[in-house]
């Protein structure tokens, strides 16, 4: 019995391994809010920047060639937290199976981008305000060849989200507040045989409202389109990024806030997008100037004109990173974003006013 034990134990079927990522910084912000011309300005700075502090270790845990256990922890703003933590069956080549929390394949951004030492600026593109980041639930995701040309596919069926009050979502979480699962795919394709170019389709349908409640039947449909660059024009490397998303909720009536014996009703759909762009001079014979890196982004972000949370925002950001090796960077970003608001004096808004922040960053992240 001994010997079946030690047997069924064979070693190097079991790896464990600890790595993750920090990022810390300092931002300065000066906010000023227009309404009917009075001017209100404010302005704020911290150390280890509360929005963006991050300090994540991941464990991975592979049994065998099959199974990969992935947990990680997020201390983020004075708050411990969870990123992802599940379990990943390799059920054939081009075939992971998962199951646990984890992040949703919608768009590009969320899944491959966010980590603070991949992202070439400093903040996140605040375009992508909104969208479904985690969810409890089952996954499918893999690729095929297919020629020169390469598919990618990642399927998800997860408890959804839950529509709040006002028409605004947020996660359901570990419960599911009602009997219906959210399912949600990204279809990737890349068409050339350097794999220098990535096109993605991503969509998500489910119910969002709370079950017995008035808004049983209310559901979201989203939608996104991005697409992934990178391309040597030696010296340099270019990369270009970009998502667009469309968010549709269907019609419900609400409470209005100036008056709780009324209902009002609007059109819930928002949308957002940014495109980014870097510029590095890679294949410089200068070890410095190989390492530095120009980047820049436009980003916007439209909520529903009618709802108690309707704004119009535009904004910019650029940046100058200073890479000190593949994973690990320093960099500079000063961001300018710019939101009118749109919800109209009937719901207790204040229509035209103008709330316009200016950022400046210096942060450094890490992949260990």
């Amino acid at each position: 019995a001994l010997e079946k034990q030690m047997d069924d134990k064979k070693l190097g079927e079991e790896h464990f391994m600890i790595v993750g990522l920090t990022t810390v910084g300092f931002v300065a912000n000066t906010t000023t809010n227009t309404y009917n011309g009075v001017k209100q300005v404010s302005k704020t700075n911290s150390l280890a920047d509360a929005n963006h502090y991050e300090f994540s270790p991941m464990f991975l845990w592979r049994h065998g060639k099959k199974f990969l256990m992935e947990f990680e922890p997020s201390f983020t703003g004075g708050s411990l937290g969870v990123n992802w933590a599940d379990v990943s069956y390799f059920a054939a080549p081009g075939v992971i199976l998962r199951a646990g929390y984890f992040v949703l394949p919608f768009g590009f951004y969320a899944k491959h981008l966010a980590a603070g030492w991949i992202t070439k600026l400093a903040s996140d593109p605040f375009g992508i305000t909104g969208l479904p980041p985690t969810d409890f639930g089952v996954e499918m995701e893999g690729g095929l060849q297919a020629g020169d040309m390469k598919f990618n596919y990642d399927v998800s069926l997860t408890n959804g989200m839950q529509l709040l009050g006002d028409g605004t979502l947020q996660g359901a979480g570990i419960a599911d507040n009602n009997n219906n699962k959210t399912l949600t795919g990204r279809i990737g394709w890349l068409p050339f045989s350097n794999s220098s170019l990535e096109l993605g389709v991503s969509g998500l349908t489910g119910k969002v409202g709370d079950a017995g409640s008035i808004f049983s039947n209310v559901k979201a449909n989203m939608y996104a389109f991005d697409m992934n660059m990178v391309q040597n024009i030696k010296p340099f490397q270019l990369n270009i990024k970009g998502q667009y998303n469309i968010m549709d909720v269907t019609n419900a009536n609400y409470v209005k806030p100036t008056d709780s014996a009324s209902t009002y009703s609007y059109t819930n759909h928002t949308t957002s997008g940014f495109i980014q762009a870097s510029l590095r001079p890679s294949f410089s014979e200068n070890n410095f100037l190989k390492n530095c890196e120009l980047a820049c982004r436009y980003g916007n972000f439209t909520t529903p004109t009618n709802s108690t949370w309707g704004s119009k925002s535009t904004g910019w950001a650029v940046g100058l990173d200073y890479w000190l090796s593949w994973r690990t960077v320093l960099k500079f970003t000063y961001e300018s974003i710019k939101a009118t608001n749109t919800t109209s004096a009937d719901l207790g808004g204040t229509p035209g006013a103008v709330n316009q922040s200016n950022s400046m960053y210096l942060q450094y992240s890490i992949q260990l």
